[in-house]
């Protein structure tokens, strides 16, 4: 089957409209020759004539009044569609899939979320909040939210900030089998072992002045959640490595307490990654950019809130 010579029947409708060759190509961006010729192969087409043709007026002929009609809602669908498709790569709506992990996600991107919904009704999330790890490109994720060092690959990664963490366990385990003065001392411990990162029973440390230590722990408890750890804590069953928003509150109120002060136990950032690739949706980009903002804001007020809830605990009545 021949196609239509679509590149033809949108000239004969240009020139309809502006009812001359050298209006039809101004508006189209051509030659006047380049909308003869189009004009031409669509009569020798369609075996007929289009236009009576005279040094001073252009007219349609009877068959040209007939198609004209056709030859214009030709063009009007061809446009629409067009338009349909940069509607959607550029305009801000439709569906982005986050990935974020569970407590994370729950404590600082949920609240976000509800404030981007608000800005941007036409974009629907579907938030998937797991600690496990996820294939970005696999399972069509738009944009995932790690708190990790990263291993090279080819995904985008943008680093958001720092990710503090603590070695925390409570006032009364430290009470009872003393409080660590060097990481090493860690491998005395019942040290509870968060298992989503590359090396979950090998703890790195460094000191402000270069210094770096390492040490084996192991222990009762073995997660891939924090939040589990927990209760178990608190009730002074051992201590654990982790990130502050997570133990912020513990810390500030003095249900656990942090050790190793002069050592920095964060080897980790938050990072927001997408699939390899420069060009995305309207939508993602819109995404991108709210969460990069918030977050941002979110990894630099966690130690401020901590402040103040040490600050209203101490000045609360005893």
């Amino acid at each position: 089957m021949k196609l239509p010579d679509f590149e033809a029947w949108a000239v004969f409708a240009a020139v309809v409209e502006h009812r001359s060759f050298s209006g039809a190509a101004d508006a189209l961006a051509v030659s006047k020759a380049t909308v003869s010729k189009a004009i031409t192969r669509l009569e020798a087409r369609l075996g007929t004539t289009l236009f009576h043709r005279t040094s001073r007026r252009l007219t349609l002929t009877d068959s040209g009044r007939g198609l004209a009609e056709h030859a214009q809602r030709i063009l009007s669908e061809g446009e629409a569609a067009e338009e349909a498709a940069f509607e959607s790569a550029s305009a801000p709506a439709g569906l982005v899939r986050v990935a974020a992990p569970l407590t994370f996600g729950i404590q600082a991107v949920a609240p976000v979320l509800a404030d981007f919904m608000k800005l941007y009704p036409g974009i629907k999330v579907e938030l998937r909040l797991s600690d496990a790890f996820i294939d970005i490109v696999g399972e069509g994720i738009d944009i995932a939210l790690r708190i990790a060092e990263l291993p090279d690959s080819s995904l985008r990664a943008r680093r958001l900030g720092p990710m503090v963490a603590h070695i925390v366990g409570s006032p009364a385990y430290f009470d009872r089998v003393g409080r660590p003065q060097h990481p090493a001392d860690l491998a005395r411990h019942a040290c509870f072992v968060y298992t989503n990162t590359a090396n979950p029973d090998v703890w790195r440390f460094r000191k402000a002045g270069g210094e770096e230590a390492a040490v084996r722990v192991e222990g009762p408890m073995r997660t891939d959640n924090g939040d589990a750890m927990l209760p178990a804590l608190r009730a002074g069953l051992g201590v654990a490595r982790l990130p502050e928003f997570m133990v912020g509150d513990d810390l500030a109120k003095g249900r656990l307490e942090a050790v190793l002060g002069e050592w920095s136990a964060s080897a980790s950032g938050l990072h927001l990654l997408t699939p390899p690739g420069t060009l995305r949706p309207a939508r993602v980009e819109t995404m991108i950019a709210f969460l990069s903002e918030q977050l941002k804001r979110t990894c630099g007020e966690v130690r401020l809130e901590r402040t103040r809830l040490r600050n209203e605990d101490e000045s609360s009545p005893k």
